[in-house]
């Protein structure tokens, strides 16, 4: 008789431990169940958005292989003669002389000079704001930072009252030199640098006699060629989109960018001036105009990478 309590205890913690695991299995699998739905949901909303970004791009190259009949007439996310295209590409070398590729080259000239001399810009002011302590650098770095909430269309007109002062409308300059300031690659190159390179570094490299000039080309760029790439490339790919302000500052048709070039092929279709269709032209061209960018970010995106793990080993 006096075996029945411990055995009576054996069973019940037998029970305890049984239940115990039980509980934690229909928690695992609440769990699983949730984490799974939630899979599911953030799978679904990226095809989503993948589907809002890709069908205007796939439509677009769609539209680049039809005539101008063709464009409203057949369907408009798949092919009527791909053949058009070539079609297109020799009607875009014919139309006005082959202007087209006068506004390629200028928006080549203009996106890539101030973009490089913006990146330049953005990198030495975000590492001196970073590492380098004076007077008055947290207002100058706010008041920076505040204009990151100003439209760029809000300072067309005074930048062209500016401009003209000095002679420089209807110039490339008009749209290079506005171009070169970037306040949001200046900031953004300043949180890069803080947490990118050690201020301990830069002692070490001082200490063994290396100037700052040295110290910055042989330690600091090295260090933040993600950050670098990723602001020529946003610096690049805004004053390529740029139209409101090459659309103010310049009239001779020599020196549009492609995106006001074909605005106007634009507005003279739309008005059937003179019976100037060139529908085909217009979207032939907008797809070239988008492939120097697409190709840019395919061929850097190995830089981004490189920088999403910098810092996670220390």
């Amino acid at each position: 008789m006096a075996v029945l309590p411990a055995a009576t205890d054996a069973n019940t913690r037998a029970m305890t431990v049984a239940d115990t695991r039980a509980l934690r299995r229909q928690e695992r699998a609440r769990r699983s169940g949730t984490a799974g739905g939630r899979r599911i949901g953030s799978h679904v909303l990226l095809v989503i958005m993948a589907i809002y970004f890709v069908v205007p791009i796939w439509w677009l190259f769609v539209a680049a292989t039809k005539s101008t009949g063709s464009l409203f007439s057949s369907p408009a996310l798949w092919f009527d003669d791909p053949l058009a295209f070539f079609a297109n590409i020799a009607g875009l070398f014919e139309h006005q002389g082959g202007i087209y590729w006068r506004w390629l080259g200028n928006s080549f000239l203009y996106a890539f000079s101030a973009g490089l001399g913006a990146t330049i810009v953005a990198v030495l002011a975000g590492y001196g704001f970073a590492k380098y302590r004076f007077r008055g650098r947290t207002a100058v770095f706010g008041m920076i930072l505040g204009s990151v909430m100003v439209p760029l269309t809000a300072l067309v007109i005074p930048t062209f009252m500016l401009l003209s002062q000095y002679g420089l409308i209807n110039t490339p300059w008009a749209v290079i030199l506005p171009s070169l300031l970037n306040p949001f690659g200046v900031y953004l190159m300043r949180v890069y640098t803080q947490d990118a390179v050690p201020d301990e570094l830069l002692e070490a490299a001082r200490i063994d006699g290396a100037g700052e000039w040295r110290t910055f080309r042989t330690i600091v760029v090295p260090l933040l060629r993600p950050a670098i790439v990723t602001v020529l490339l946003l610096s690049v790919v805004g004053t390529w989109n740029n139209f409101f302000l090459p659309l103010a500052v310049l009239t001779n048709p020599d020196l549009l960018p492609v995106t006001v070039g074909l605005n106007r092929w634009l507005a003279l279709s739309n008005a059937g001036a003179g019976g100037e269709q060139v529908w085909n032209l217009i979207t032939s061209g907008a797809f070239i105009s988008v492939v120097p960018l697409l190709l840019s970010f395919l061929f850097l995106q190995r830089y981004w990478q490189g920088g999403l793990t910098l810092g996670s080993v220390k």
